[in-house]
């Protein structure tokens, strides 16, 4: 095998390996986001731990009778004050993994997981 022939393979093999990482990038952008609802009643998170995807959006729904928040305690994100029958809702991104809790109310705590 001359070089010309071993170049041309090898240039080859790296575009089809390339296209290959490409591709699945694109495939795993390509999945539409998904809608979570927590709802905040009786002073609790519920669901109080949830697993989510970059791009994911969560929803907060305060049905209980006083304000809430949903504030992450690395201080990334908030939903800032949700008064009754409010909602707020967040896109998920990578610093967004972690506990959260009520600033009201420091006692309500969950947790976001980011896959």
């Amino acid at each position: 095998m001359d070089r010309r022939t071993f170049l041309s393979g090898m240039a080859t093999v790296s575009t089809v390996a390339i296209v290959g990482a490409v591709a699945a990038q694109l495939a795993r952008s390509a999945q539409p986001s998904t809608l979570h609802t927590i709802e905040i009643t009786e002073f609790r998170f519920s669901p109080s731990a949830l697993n989510v995807r970059k791009g994911d959006r969560v929803k907060w729904i305060n049905l209980d009778i006083v304000p809430h928040t949903a504030t992450a305690l690395n201080s990334n994100w908030d939903t800032g004050e949700l008064k009754p029958n409010e909602s707020a809702e967040i896109v998920v991104h990578e610093g967004h993994n972690g506990p959260y809790f009520c600033a009201y109310h420091p006692m309500m705590k969950a947790g976001l997981t980011v896959n």
